[in-house]
């Protein structure tokens, strides 16, 4: 257990922390959210011991083990990626060594003719240890962590020291989570994965055994891991017990509670006052008078939590208009250093299509969107951009490049060649940067902060095409709902690339899914391409889709409705919108807005209608893969002749044999009585 009492926490005048009180038991996952600066990361740091509070304790048992992943890591590791994450069992690593050392030693002795029994008895308990601990299977596991977060199976043996951030910090996750640490503390652990990772790891931490404590901004994240959400806001900590969705409607339920608590005290007082008003110099009433007015004095203030710290919206310039096709690529082969990313690319972008970028990392979505935008020219194929086209993007890294020594006002003012009759601190003040915000020296603000900055230097041009790469990473609750809200009402294209599933289901009419080389194009958005069943994002598993009759298991991800991807674009002659015209579909005016909002909710709707199914669905799936290894095993065992020398032997292992199977049928049972609940609900919803 690790508890903190009463932190406070303040930086001069700005006080971040106000009699914080948290605690972290076994089997409670907790989703830390709040505003970008309310003191989330300075919690967490307190918490590890990275930072001292200026009140409170911190207490952790002298026996737990705790791991911590930063938003920002030091680059010290010197190994290879399989060895960092190896060197996060350290138990097991260490006993992994002795081993290695008493054999050696053992050897010596058995050559020199010394005595070994010292020796052996060393070895037999260390050995039973590393068995307990699972060592002879860490290896293998640490391979299942890092394909679930996106490695190929030859990056193992890749440095460290070559791999780029985001993958730096991959590696990092992956030693975490092999660790498995008492309490385990992430700071936006989904910031530099794709949806196939975040699904996997999602579904990872949904069964953490210890206690978790995480940021995130991802909502379906959220819900799927959190079993508890603590809000911070203005230095205080409000703890609620479910997922997101259970805490939108508590938190709802306590500000509204608030909010009635403070009228009645508003009606008392005012009542009061007007006794008092009316009596204060008249003798006879002189009594009850002072008793008002000491009633007055007992009335308790009483705080109304805000509903939302971003209130205002952000409203784009009216774009000027581009012809109907946006982008046409035609047997697109994209390649660097002749070495093929993507090949034969068909596909059609139409003015006002809002198209979510999905596929795992590396497989290429960046290099489309630069085949799109015409930045990189196709080794093959013809590419054809429409006319009039303005392009606006926003990459993940556009923050790292803010100058710290300017302001916010200053620094935005960077992005307009003629400022024209714009104030650039009202469009500042939409951003979340109202008032003496905008003052603030950029070096001062938060990762998130920060993130919105770089954002509204992006967005703050009227443009008809938005290219963005990650917008939401670092960026908190409310901004992100600001960013959802200004894209379902943008009336121009968009090619969006992110791993938050709620934006895109919220924003998105369509998806391209870029994986093994091409892309494919989903008309509308597909939950079996955004949310995938299994960690490759492939279906079963391979030891499942072998063993598994035809028409009779989960090959090839049968479970699920085929997926509509196809590798040419949407419409009847090849194009990816509807029809030859989709004037009535550019998103302009509110009824447009209305009608792509109503078709999210519908979609987000869905999602959580069958969110249990699916996550209950994965559990079997896994389960039935054990339960057919085991199987597979016991096999290969009764196929070796020396095992027959021993009848005795040989009726145990027939006997483990049938009820190996029998599990293995059960759990077969199991996945398809949910895979038909799941195409039930999801045909009802």
């Amino acid at each position: 257990m690790l508890t903190a009492s009463g932190l406070t926490k303040a930086f001069g005048e700005r006080v971040l922390l106000r009699d914080v009180t948290l605690t972290l038991v076994p089997g409670r996952r907790i989703a830390l959210v709040g505003g970008n600066g309310a003191g989330k990361t300075t919690l967490l740091e307190i918490l590890v011991g990275d930072q001292e509070a200026d009140a409170g304790t911190v207490t952790r048992p002298a026996d737990q083990t705790l791991g911590y992943l930063p938003q920002d890591l030091p680059g010290t590791a010197t190994g290879t990626v399989l060895e960092e994450v190896l060197a996060g069992a350290h138990e097991v690593a260490a006993l992994a060594s002795r081993l290695h050392d008493l054999q050696h030693r053992l050897e010596s002795a058995v050559a020199d003719g010394t005595d070994t029994e010292g020796l052996l008895t060393a070895y037999g308990e260390a050995q039973t240890r590393f068995e307990q601990l699972g060592g002879y299977a860490l290896e293998a596991e640490a391979h299942r962590v890092l394909a679930g977060l996106g490695f190929a199976p030859e990056d193992a043996e890749r440095p460290v020291r070559e791999l780029s951030g985001g993958w730096r910090m991959r590696v990092a996750l992956g030693r975490l989570l092999l660790a498995g640490p008492d309490v385990l503390i992430l700071d936006e652990p989904t910031n530099h994965l794709d949806v196939d990772s975040v699904a996997w790891l999602e579904e990872r931490l949904a069964e953490w055994p210890g206690a978790l404590l995480f940021v995130s901004h991802d909502r379906d994240f959220i819900d799927g891991v959190a079993n508890r959400v603590v809000e911070l806001v203005g230095g205080e900590a409000t703890e609620y017990v479910g997922g997101f969705a259970e805490f939108v409607a508590a938190r709802e339920d306590r500000i509204a509670q608030a909010e009635a608590a403070a009228a009645d005290r508003a009606r008392k007082v005012a009542h009061a006052e007007r006794f008092i008003e009316r009596f204060r110099y008249k003798a006879t009433k002189a009594r009850q008078v002072q008793s008002r007015i000491k009633a007055l004095e007992r009335l308790d203030e009483i705080p109304v939590p805000t509903r939302q710290e971003l209130k205002v919206r952000f409203a784009f310039p009216e774009p000027p208009r581009s012809s109907r096709v946006t982008a046409e690529l035609a047997g697109v082969t994209a390649a660097y250093d002749e070495v093929p990313v993507l090949t034969g690319v068909d596909l059609v972008v139409e003015r006002g299509r809002k198209i979510g970028i999905v596929g795992p990392n590396g497989a290429g979505k960046t290099t489309l969107l630069k085949v799109l935008t015409g930045e990189l020219a196709p080794a093959s194929g013809t590419v054809a951009l429409g006319a009039n086209l303005d392009v606006a993007r926003f990459s993940q890294h556009q923050a790292e490049v803010l100058d710290p020594e300017r302001t916010v006002v200053e620094e935005f003012r960077t992005a307009f060649g003629e400022q024209g009759k714009r104030n650039l601190r009202t469009v500042l003040g939409s951003f979340g940067f109202p008032g003496d915000a905008a003052d603030r020296r950029v070096a001062e603000l938060s990762g998130g902060e920060a993130t919105r900055l770089a954002l509204a230097k992006s967005l703050c041009n009227p443009v008809n095409l938005l290219v963005l790469d990650e917008p939401t990473n670092h960026l908190d609750l409310p901004s992100c709902d600001l960013l959802e809200d200004a894209l379902v009402a943008y009336p121009g294209t968009v090619l969006l690339v992110t791993h938050d599933r709620h934006l895109i289901r919220s924003v998105c009419d369509a998806l391209v899914e870029v994986r093994d080389g091409t892309a494919r194009w989903h008309e509308g958005v597909d939950e079996a391409v955004l949310t995938p069943r299994s960690s490759g994002g492939a279906g079963a598993p391979a030891a499942l889709r072998s063993s598994t009759p035809a028409g009779a298991g989960p090959a090839d991800g049968a479970a699920a409705p085929e997926p509509s991807g196809r590798e040419v674009s949407g419409s009847p002659d090849g194009r990816s919108g509807p029809g030859p015209d989709r004037s009535a579909a550019d998103g302009r005016g509110p009824a447009a807005a209305e009608r792509k909002r109503r078709e999210a909710d519908a979609r987000n709707r869905r999602h959580r209608a069958t969110r249990d199914v699916r996550k209950a669905l994965g559990r079997a799936e896994r389960q039935w893969e054990r339960a057919e290894s085991v199987v597979a095993e016991l096999q290969a065992r009764l196929a070796d002749p020396d095992v027959y020398a021993d009848e005795a032997k040989v009726k145990a292992l027939v006997a483990e044999h049938e009820q190996a199977k029998d599990a293995a049928a059960e759990h077969m049972a199991t996945w398809e009585r949910l895979a038909e609940e799941l195409a039930r609900l999801e045909a009802d919803t």
